[in-house]
């Protein structure tokens, strides 16, 4: 599961949870950046040659220069992968941009501080510290962020708000501190479990998007293999509420020693037949309702989600049109220095630095 803070700065007891260490854009440590997009100029050394070679060349017209590599295209906001500045070494944004193509961000997590107030983690404040930060620093990519509320852990503004109002009101003020686009309900464990919060949430989200002409929602919840609980889909629908892009995180949900991929793909059906049936849809629409929101390498479970595994969730994203293909987190989207920490610094498994956002940015919708 993502993971979030609890009230102090600590993360609740787990295998991969541990305390809040500060954010840093860092580079050269053993956890840092290791590379960034185009390398170093190529080299011009050249060799004594014999001046028949060298006139022939040049009679060939032949030319030596040294030409950076170019850009990668922009993925659209589809690809947000998710960025949590609490944990996990918090990588530099635009670093990421350039080297792989992915302008969106999903920035985690805005808890409650208790009351219905919004702030990152719970305890940060929604404006003018680290988040901000990185809010302007991946808009001056060329991109924008999506809010993600919720998570795994922590307090959650979907229990802590009174009612529905109240909760649209949070919302509200995250919309409005960041002039926003779009966001993310991250919604978990006991928030999701609950009728009356599902039923809070629903509510909310149909005054926001009332109030919010264009804005774009999506939800992001469990599943099993087959696919997830549709008790809030079939909540929603039934509303009046449509929801963008449902989105189910297909990892911790017994793989291990599986084909991840496959697997992810199964339980993306099992979303589409759960979106389809609730709202009438055709299966092409329910498809472009629905979205994936995995997880790099090693999951909490001790299932391998590897390079290839996204290279084929890719494709299967591109065959179905989903409206979301997302990860957690770009945090951990770098090679291990040594063995595997499990603090979501890195992935555990073989890769080059940013190779997961890098196949994901293939995606256009």
């Amino acid at each position: 599961m993502r993971g979030s803070l609890l009230p102090g700065g600590t993360r609740p007891a787990g295998p991969s949870l541990r305390p809040l260490p500060p954010p840093t854009y860092q580079e050269g440590s053993p956890m840092g950046h290791l590379s960034r997009h185009g390398g170093r100029p190529l080299s011009r050394r050249i060799r004594p040659l014999s001046i028949a070679v060298v006139v022939a060349a040049v009679a060939a017209g032949t030319a030596f220069s040294a030409q950076a590599a170019p850009a990668p295209a922009a993925a659209p906001q589809a690809v947000a992968p998710y960025l949590y500045n609490g944990w996990g070494n918090p990588p530099d944004p635009t670093e990421v941009q350039q080297a792989t193509g992915v302008r969106w961000f999903t920035l985690a997590f805005v808890l409650s501080d208790g009351g219905c107030d919004p702030k990152w983690d719970g305890s940060r404040p929604l404006t003018g510290d680290v988040d901000q930060k990185t809010v302007d620093a991946v808009r001056q990519g060329g991109g924008d962020v999506v809010p993600s509320f919720g998570g795994a852990s922590g307090n959650k503004l979907e229990e802590s708000c009174a009612d529905a109002d109240a909760l649209a009101g949070a919302y509200q003020k995250v919309i409005d501190a960041y002039g926003l686009k779009a966001i993310d309900i991250d919604i978990e464990g006991d928030a999701y479990n609950s009728p009356d919060t599902q039923q809070k949430t629903v509510d909310a989200l149909k005054k926001v998007k009332a109030g919010n002409p264009g804005l774009v929602t999506y939800v992001t919840f469990p599943s099993d293999q087959s696919g997830p609980d549709d008790s809030m889909i079939r909540r929603a629908a039934g509303s009046g509420l449509t929801v963008d892009g449902w989105t189910i995180m297909p990892f911790d949900f017994g793989g291990a020693g599986k084909n991840m991929a496959d697997l992810t793909e199964q339980a993306a059906d099992g979303l589409k037949d759960s979106v389809r049936s609730a709202y009438g849809y055709t299966d092409d629409e329910a498809y472009r309702h629905s979205g994936i929101s995995s997880m790099n390498g090693i999951t909490d479970n001790n299932e391998t989600v590897t390079t290839a595994d996204f290279q084929a969730i890719t494709d299967y994203a591109s065959q179905h049109h989903l409206a979301r293909l997302t990860f957690w987190s770009v945090n951990r989207d770098r090679p291990c220095p040594g063995s595997y920490p499990n603090d979501d610094t890195c992935s555990g498994v073989t890769q080059d630095a940013w190779q997961f956002s890098k196949i994901l940015a293939q995606y256009q919708g």
